[in-house]
């Protein structure tokens, strides 16, 4: 449990490497809900990095 914890928080690097990647999101075919994919993309990031956040903090307080 303890080795969990140490690594737990690189988890956080996941949406910042998603993030980083900008060549395979940026175009706008398809559309998600009226919104070019750029857009989409980073706004479900945005809700993911929040989630990944929350377990991060919940795994280091246990």
């Amino acid at each position: 449990m303890r080795a969990l914890r140490r690594w737990l928080p690189l988890v956080l690097l996941i949406p910042f490497a998603a993030l980083l990647c900008v060549p395979f999101y940026n175009r706008t075919q398809p559309t998600v809900a009226g919104f070019p994919f750029f857009y989409a993309w980073q706004f479900a990031w945005v809700v993911l990095a929040a989630v990944l956040t929350w377990i991060v903090h919940r795994g280091w307080r246990a």
